[in-house]
């Protein structure tokens, strides 16, 4: 009997775990709803895309508005998704038809689910438009997929591949300053369809040149500044599409990014 009551405790103290984790993978990964205070910046439709986005008139824009990302039918359920294949930004010119939202932020808390379409499929996740995710189907160098650009690989390769939904779950922490000086790097934790690929990594520039970005005309990328920036989506002209983006802002003074 006691033995029989000791296995009983030990199912409970297992089933108490179990749920403990799976509520709190629950919160990363392919599907996931807004969390709480978050908000819903793109459900797939072309009217919400008009609604919270907007042109990035960088020194290489070229598109007009409105918006030229078409919605399309979700090759996998059916829904609706945004194509990123802007017919100005074809043959590769990232910064002549890229997205950004409206609002601006500083920390936050993002989710981004994007599926790549086609082979060498390219675009990006540029965090307060300035440091770039990358989003390269085939590769997973400094360059390829899900590195934070030019500075940081993902510990591990958590691709789904071409013709299936991904997702990037983003912890963000602003860059600090003290007198209008530079005292802390920005930093960033990335979960990719629900495994941990950077943890509190610092990031050092805005890479790409002005076409990049806020600030990547400055000083070669270095030259960070102490102003917001919206959450951006890069077009290359290739079928990358986007659904479920949500951004929640928040507050990390004194904070890691790690959750």
């Amino acid at each position: 009997m006691k033995l029989f009551k000791n296995l009983l405790n030990i199912s409970a103290v297992f089933i108490l775990s179990l749920g403990l984790s799976t509520s709190i993978l629950a919160q990363v990964g392919v599907g996931v709803a807004p969390i709480e205070e978050a908000e819903l910046m793109l459900d797939g439709s072309k009217e919400m895309l008009l609604e919270k986005w907007q042109y990035w008139e960088g020194p290489r824009f070229s598109a007009q508005a409105p918006i030229k990302w078409m919605e399309v039918k979700d090759p996998v359920d059916g829904g609706k998704a945004i194509s990123s294949n802007d017919p100005a930004a074809a043959g590769g010119k990232y910064g002549a038809a890229d997205i950004v939202t409206k609002k601006e932020y500083r920390d936050f808390r993002a989710h981004v689910e994007f599926l790549v379409n086609n082979e060498g499929g390219n675009s990006g996740v540029y965090l307060q438009n300035r440091y770039e995710i990358q989003i390269l189907d085939g590769d997973y160098g400094l360059h390829g997929m899900a590195a934070v650009i030019n500075e940081h690989l993902p510990k591990e390769e958590a691709y789904n591949g071409v013709g299936k939904w991904n997702a990037y779950d983003i912890v963000f922490k602003a860059a600090r300053f003290e007198n209008g000086k530079l005292t802390e790097k920005a930093r960033v934790t990335i979960y990719f369809n629900g495994k941990k690929i950077h943890e509190d990594v610092s990031i050092q520039q805005v890479w790409g040149g002005p076409n990049s970005g806020i600030d990547g005309g400055n000083d070669g990328g270095k030259g960070i500044t102490d102003r917001p920036g919206g959450l951006k989506l890069q077009a290359e002209g290739h079928d990358v599409f986007y659904r479920n983006v949500w951004i929640k802002p928040l507050n990390l003074d004194g904070k890691s990014t790690d959750f």
